[in-house]
């Protein structure tokens, strides 16, 4: 059975954006683009929410043709180009989308039918309001987390309106020379 694992950039105090989604906190580099770019590589689904979605989808499209696109533009937007897309949204059609999928309604019934699919683990990109949602409906089966050496202070929380206690596996750790530590966990049904 497929997995659905949250992959999130993470502030020391858990927030995972701003109090305006900004993400401009967050250390990204080439070694965490190439450790990332590996992973994700094997990937065959990505999960959003619309608002990291229409995000991604105005510039992963042609990111890799621009003439100074970096290594990570182009591998990332040939990736993203062959992905299939899922989209949790109560308002985008699916009329002129490619390779995507929304989710409207009954989203547990249909994560758990698209778990039961033969494919990669389904990788869940950001989105915070669709992750506080999977999160309550107990879908999400793991959290690679990449937590950033800052504290916002104040911004929007990873875990919101936690109703049951949720014991996690932790996978593996890796440092990065930024200060970035990778977290990866699996929940554990035990």
């Amino acid at each position: 059975m497929r997995k659905l694992i949250s992959f999130m950039h993470i502030s020391l105090d858990g927030f995972v954006a701003g109090p305006n989604g900004e993400l401009n906190w967050a250390k990204v580099d080439e070694e965490l683009f190439d450790y990332v770019g590996k992973r994700i590589s094997k990937g065959d689904t990505a999960l959003y929410g619309r608002v990291t979605y229409q995000m991604m989808e105005s510039y992963w499209p042609t990111a890799g043709d621009a003439p100074n696109a970096s290594k990570h533009d182009i591998d990332h937007s040939k990736w993203y180009s062959k992905v299939h897309k899922i989209v949790l949204s109560n308002t985008l059609e699916e009329a002129d989308l490619s390779n995507t999928t929304i989710i409207s309604d009954n989203v547990s019934d249909r994560i758990n039918e698209i778990k039961q699919q033969d494919g990669e683990d389904i990788l869940l990109f950001g989105s915070p309001t669709a992750t506080h949602a999977l999160i309550e409906q107990g879908l999400i089966d793991g959290y690679w987390l990449f937590l950033n050496p800052t504290i916002l202070g104040e911004g929007i929380p990873l875990f919101t309106n936690v109703a049951d206690k949720t014991k996690l596996k932790l996978l593996n750790t890796r440092q990065f020379d930024s200060g970035v530590v990778e977290l990866n966990y699996v929940v554990d049904k035990d």
